[in-house]
């Protein structure tokens, strides 16, 4: 089977066939291939021309995802024979899709890391200075983002005619195996520190615990150098002096933003790859979107994606083939032959288009650059998902109360307090505190707060907590005309406190 696209996907600026395009062999690997949307054709025509010049023993299985997926009513924008091919192959290398705006449509790139389990994603970040522009010649930073949990597990809800919730989940065994893999990572790629970036001076249980979880690790890996960062100081020190950074481990969120930021100043996001890695697939992409006003005009850089097809080598057990097309590659950047988003009129570059650049880095197979770094891979072994949680080990779980968030168009808390605490029956739990986006507004709360209509109300067990008082609980308050859009039960564990307090308290 070749590796070309198939003819719904080819475009004005494709070369011909080639004269020995890759077949299934007993040595080929077989992969999934999505050629994508936008400028993904193009851009995984050029990075396959490459790999097959190169020798890649590798079996392609050409699937269809994406927009026109999407397009034909499929909110997933991925069918069943596609999830097929992907599980049975165990490796997908994927062009940027483009996700209509609207509709409900789900992100595909989340679905299929989470789906997968595809819990890492693993950035590397290198300068090529003097070759492409940067203020930070010596930046070779890693990011390993997890990829399943936080803020993107995707759980929305509006609640009230003001207020929408997003909620954050973070867990512990996502957390342990996220910042192992970070530290085995380091360990079997001779890097020297893992930096934990983290936001838990405000968000004390969830940051709390992957802060927590990364001191606990750190401690079996005494030879690699540690240190924590919040987010905010962590990524303005990356913007500014990332040469501080070896390996840096984080949440989802924080880790999708800072590895573009990464990928931004170390001379542009179209050279950025990535690898989702999980304990029986991965996904091997470029980082940048699908770029669909420059689609067909064969300029798009083809770096991040074929740099993402080295990384899909490596990881497959073909170490060679990778090392030659990293070096070949890093030739093409180092004598000067660019595309138009790295291209510098007065540096001596010669600017190309996307299917010219694959030509040159073809050329080049077998070379070595003169400056630049250059690449040696070596088969690394596969790295585990982690340990399998040990639920085992119970804590003493203890019911304390409820926070009962009730959609209420009023705007003086004391007023809502009065008819919160009218319910008085013997056995409910008793109204402790109020507060409205986090901040406590009663009691003694402050004017010049802002209020929506969104309201959580917090009700504390006196004594012995019984969970049918919480049910009876909101029916009361609705039968009071106090509308309940949403409860979380409160709880000690291990006699530690299981919830945040609010802001003011």
């Amino acid at each position: 089977m070749n590796l070309h696209a198939p003819d719904s996907f080819k475009t004005a600026t494709e070369t011909a066939e080639p004269s020995h395009p890759l077949t299934a062999s007993d040595t080929a690997v077989p992969i999934a291939v999505a050629y994508g949307d936008g400028i993904g054709p193009e851009i995984m025509a050029a990075s396959l021309k490459v790999l097959e010049a190169a020798g890649a023993r590798l079996d392609p299985q050409i699937i269809e995802i994406g927009e026109q997926v999407y397009t034909r009513g499929v909110t997933a924008g991925i069918e069943k024979d596609a999830w097929q091919a992907l599980r049975s192959t165990g490796v997908f290398y994927k062009a940027p899709i483009t996700t209509p705006q609207g509709g409900g449509y789900k992100s595909l790139n989340v679905t299929v890391r989470k789906s997968l389990g595809l819990y890492a994603n693993v950035r590397p970040c290198a300068a090529l200075a003097p070759y492409v522009a940067t203020k930070h010649p010596r930046m070779d930073v890693v990011i390993v983002r997890e990829n399943e949990e936080d803020l993107y597990a995707g759980v929305e809800h509006r609640q009230t005619d003001e207020v929408y919730q997003c909620l954050k989940l973070v867990s512990r065994p996502g957390t342990e195996r996220i910042i192992r893999y970070a530290f085995e990572y380091a360990r079997a790629n001779g890097r020297k520190k893992v930096s934990c970036f983290s936001k838990d001076n405000i968000m004390k249980l969830t940051d709390g615990l992957f802060h927590k979880v990364f001191d606990e690790i750190k401690v079996e890996y005494p030879e690699i150098e540690t240190d924590h960062w919040i987010i905010d100081i962590g990524t303005a020190r990356l913007a500014a002096k990332p040469e501080t950074f070896d390996v840096i481990v984080t949440g989802n969120l924080y880790g999708d933003i800072i590895s573009d930021v990464a990928a931004e100043i170390s001379g542009s996001v179209g050279l950025g790859a990535s690898a989702n890695i999980g304990p029986s697939c991965a996904m091997f992409e470029a980082i940048h979107g699908s770029a669909p006003d420059i689609a067909g005009e064969d300029i798009a850089n083809p770096s991040g994606l074929l740099l993402a097809g080295v990384q899909m080598l490596v990881h497959v057990g073909q170490p060679d083939i990778a090392t030659a097309v990293h070096n070949a590659w890093a030739k093409t950047i180092e004598e000067g032959v660019h595309t138009a988003d790295i291209f510098q009129p007065d540096s001596g570059a010669h600017k190309v288009g996307t299917n010219s650049f694959a030509d040159a880095v073809i050329a080049r197979l077998g070379e070595e650059p003169s400056s630049l770094p250059v690449a040696r891979y070596q088969a690394t072994p596969r790295l585990a998902a982690g340990p399998v949680p040990d639920r085992s080990r119970t804590h003493e779980k203890v019911l304390v109360g409820t926070d009962l968030f009730v959609h209420w168009r009023g705007t003086n808390p004391d007023e809502l307090a009065v008819a919160l605490k009218q319910v008085k029956d013997a056995g409910l739990p008793q109204l402790d505190m109020i507060s409205n986006r986090g901040v406590k507004v009663w009691p003694n709360g402050l004017p010049e707060t802002m209020v929506t209509d969104h309201w959580r109300c917090r009700f504390l067990f006196d004594g012995a907590a019984d969970a049918k008082a919480i049910p009876a609980l909101m029916l009361a308050l609705s039968g009071a005309g106090i509308e309940v859009v949403k409860t979380e039960n409160l709880y000690t564990f291990d006699g530690e406190r299981g919830y945040s307090l609010g802001q003011g308290q």
